[in-house]
């Protein structure tokens, strides 16, 4: 069953651990479809995170974390990798969930290459659209937690937060 907006609008610490052991799904440009278990994630709290990008305020390239929960974030990292989010939250409260691994691939920048995933989709609605969305399958896993990774920049404290979840014991 896809996930519908109501889903996301919650906050990021409530989704990111909810969405180990859903479902990705992608069309792919030749008509493929591929599902894929999401197996780690990272909660982005706002303003107040100083991991997140919406840490120095608003701007054009964060503008879709102010928009309501239930749409994806997609955004190019070191001008190398495309990102994938989901937005959570209420509309101008900017949170959201970094999608960093699915089973069978390592990394975040790994599996939106290898699954054709660029900024074309950004601020594409999870509920409605045809190419990419996230499915609940019944799917129950163990989850572990851990700090987050590659937030150098980020404080100390916001560095050793466990918000990291992963699917494992």
């Amino acid at each position: 069953m896809r996930l519908e907006k109501d889903f996301f609008a919650r906050d990021a610490l409530t989704v990111a651990p909810e969405l180990v052991g859903k479902t990705l799904v992608r069309v792919m440009p030749d008509g493929e479809i591929r599902k894929l278990v999401i197996s780690e994630t990272e909660a982005y709290m706002g303003e107040k995170d100083t991991a997140c990008h919406a840490h120095r305020g608003r701007t054009k390239r964060n503008a879709p974390l102010y928009m309501a929960g239930g749409i994806f974030y997609i955004y190019l990292c070191y001008g190398i990798h495309w990102l994938l989010n989901t937005v959570t939250g209420a509309e101008g409260e900017p949170q959201g969930v970094l999608i960093r691994d699915c089973r069978g691939f390592e990394g975040p920048g790994k599996l939106t290459k290898q699954l054709s995933i660029t900024g074309e989709l950004n601020c594409a609605d999870i509920a409605s659209c045809p190419f990419l969305w996230i499915e609940d399958d019944g799917i129950k896993v163990d989850i572990t937690t851990a700090p987050r990774v590659g937030i150098a920049y980020a404080s100390p404290e916001d560095r050793a937060r466990p918000w990291r979840f992963m699917e494992g014991k």
